[in-house]
């Protein structure tokens, strides 16, 4: 039997939310025993997700999609109304599009599938609660792939200015899932350059994370 891995003075507080039990212990069980990771509760659907954020303040919420009563984007956005500090992750089977839109909407931060080994959710967990949004390469290709909205694409003005060639150009890549590190090797810039650009770009369009900037690339037909 695994015995949990030391969490450590900075371990990312973790709250699991499955409406299946076995799912949703599962998980728990998996993470518990990564480093840097603390599971502090589990929930078996959104309403329960709700009051668990606002007792236990996880930093981090694994969200599953659809859940009787209250499903999961219904309860995205009440817990980022209520507990803005919890960082929302949907964790789900699905890749559909229109769940993927209505989530990242409602303001969860990443969209994983469950098929991702435990390892790499522990990573995105880590990812998410520093404000690098986790999306699975399936659920990016699937964005870029869906035509945007109806009519003509939005123009990208916004309050801020218009984004720059450099900014879009990140933009684009950002909502196609690539990390600094592949945006510096692509554009031949330092990470830190690329760090600086993107917190440029989302301050510029109000935009709250790189899962907000793909919907954002989207809408403005840049993808």
């Amino acid at each position: 039997m695994n015995s949990p891995a030391p969490e450590g003075p900075e371990a990312v507080r973790v709250l699991v939310v499955d409406d299946q039990e076995l799912v949703r212990e599962g998980i728990a069980s998996l993470l518990g025993i990564q480093p840097g990771v603390r599971v502090v509760g589990t929930a078996a659907d959104g309403a329960a997700a709700v009051d668990a954020a606002l007792t236990l303040a996880p930093d981090v919420i694994l969200m599953d999609v659809r859940m009787p009563g209250m499903d999961g984007v219904t309860a995205v956005a009440a817990v980022h109304a209520r507990a803005p500090a919890c960082k929302v992750v949907m964790l789900t089977t699905f890749d559909d599009e229109d769940y993927v839109v209505r989530a990242l909407r409602a303001g969860a931060v990443g969209y994983l599938l469950k098929s991702l080994p435990a390892a790499e959710l522990a990573d995105a967990v880590r990812l998410a609660h520093r404000g690098v949004a986790p999306l699975d390469p399936a659920v990016t290709r699937r964005l870029a792939a869906a035509p945007p909205p109806a009519g003509p694409p939005a123009p990208v003005v916004e309050p801020g200015g218009a984004p720059t060639a450099r900014e879009i150009e990140i933009l684009r890549l950002v909502a196609a899932g690539a990390t600094n590190r592949e945006i510096a090797a692509e554009l031949y810039l330092s990470e830190g350059t690329v760090k600086n650009h993107i917190s440029r770009v989302l301050t510029r369009l109000g935009l709250r994370g790189r899962a907000q900037a793909a919907l954002y690339a989207r809408d403005h037909g840049l993808l």
